[in-house]
């Protein structure tokens, strides 16, 4: 796919769009009611089981433990007693109705909200009561959804701000940034402001690569840009994990992201819903039926 100036502009106003073994356990709605059932391997007659215990689905390795959090913004809470993993490497993707609070779960993990209980640990430190400008020392890089470029520099100097908590700026990072987007490296100069959306969030994504974060914070990437280069934004993204940077996304466009991540967690009005792998979210008639567009 060719990386050209045919993507739309990121839409100012999108809004939130808010899991790996199998176990024998109570399958629960969103809301907390259902009967109890078998969630084995399937058979063809019974169907598909997602899990809702995400501690249950925890991987063994976690980077990040998010336990039992409280958090929302001033006054109003948003999350509700959310847990959440993300394993060494892993590829995790958050999703959901608007206002789930898919956006704040991310935004809490980065120190961006107000947090009201609970924990959030990573690499065995506590971290949810750190600001963001000391999280990020901590291996941490975020990509909002918008405002996440400085518009009037140059594409270069976008990067090179990504190191900005460093002496002086790692020449072969920046190199891995253009290997990883040539066209970033071809419009160095330019003024990232004038670039296309897909290209924008190219010059997001590298500049969150400069610090070589130990997990990559993604809030909603595929966001306003033209539906032919939404795929290869997903490569993308693919490849940085495949490198060995942990990833927890948040994503519009469901489907297509638990189809290509580790595992997935459905958020419904603040608290957790559903977790499991991808493929079994996907299959699971009740996650489609009420989350997915059926």
């Amino acid at each position: 796919m060719s990386e050209q100036d045919t993507t739309e502009e990121p839409r100012d106003d999108a809004t939130e769009n808010d899991t790996d073994s199998t176990d024998t356990g109570a399958h629960t709605t969103a809301d907390g009611t259902g009967a109890t059932e078998t969630a084995g391997e399937p058979t063809e007659s019974e169907g598909v089981s997602a899990r809702t215990d995400p501690i249950a689905a925890a991987p063994d390795d976690s980077i990040l433990e998010v336990r039992d959090l409280d958090a929302g913004y001033g006054d109003l809470q948003i999350l509700e007693e959310v847990d959440l993993d993300v394993g060494d490497g892993e590829y995790i993707t958050v999703v959901g109705p608007n206002g789930a609070g898919k956006s704040t779960v991310m935004k809490s993990v980065f120190g961006l909200t107000t947090y009201m209980g609970g924990s959030i640990v990573f690499e065995g430190e506590e971290i949810h009561q750190l600001p963001p400008e000391k999280i990020i020392y901590k291996g941490i890089s975020y990509v909002p959804q918008n405002d996440n470029i400085f518009p009037t520099l140059s594409v270069e100097e976008n990067l090179e701000m990504g190191a900005y908590i460093l002496d002086e700026v790692p020449q072969e990072r920046l190199r891995e940034v253009y290997d990883r987007f040539p066209i970033l490296e071809e419009r160095k100069a330019q003024k990232a402001g004038s670039m296309s959306g897909g290209q924008r969030q190219m010059v997001a994504m590298g500049r969150a690569l400069m610090l070589d974060p130990d997990l990559l914070l993604l809030d909603e990437p595929s966001a306003g840009l033209a539906p032919d280069l939404v795929e290869d934004m997903f490569d993308r993204i693919d490849r940085i994990n495949d490198d060995g940077t942990a990833i927890l996304m948040v994503e519009q466009n469901a489907k297509e992201a638990l189809r290509r991540c580790d595992r997935g967690y459905v958020l419904a009005q603040g608290r957790n819903g559903y977790v499991d792998t991808g493929d079994r979210l996907l299959a699971d008639e009740e996650v489609r039926q009420q989350f997915l567009g059926g």
